[in-house]
């Protein structure tokens, strides 16, 4: 018989505790994981400084948890490959690689969306600073 949990806020507040201790691990372990929330950091920066308009957040949004998401589950599929062979396999290496591809994918598009977005603003700044 199928025993239905009830539910808990203690539970749920539990599982964002999980879930904080992953974000940390994340940043800890991941050397491009700091990269990312560095570039989050300036991206953020840039689109309080050029006031971008509610579109250009969201967009910009987006892009930021494209490549955090990406990076995240790249991470989380590099530990459970290392824990299922932690010797060489070619199946493992294309695995880890298919991740690292998404990863880097995800970038690629956040940068063409940041350019899309800032360089509009960057273009009017620099003519307005030379006029």
């Amino acid at each position: 018989m199928n025993k239905r949990s009830t539910f808990s806020f203690a539970a749920r507040i539990k599982s964002f505790n999980y879930a904080f201790a992953g974000i940390a691990v994340l940043i800890k372990s991941q050397h491009n994981a700091r990269i990312h929330l560095l570039a989050t950091i300036l991206v953020i920066g840039c689109g309080l400084f050029f006031q971008i308009d509610s579109v250009e957040w969201c967009l910009a949004i987006l892009a930021i948890l494209a490549v955090l998401v990406s990076e995240a589950l790249n991470t989380a599929i590099e530990f459970l490959c290392n824990a299922a062979s932690p010797t060489p396999h070619p199946l493992i290496k294309k695995s880890k690689d298919v991740a690292a591809g998404a990863v880097l994918i995800s970038a690629i598009g956040a940068i063409i969306i940041g350019l899309i977005i800032f360089l509009p603003y960057f273009k009017a700044h620099l003519s307005q600073a030379l006029n």
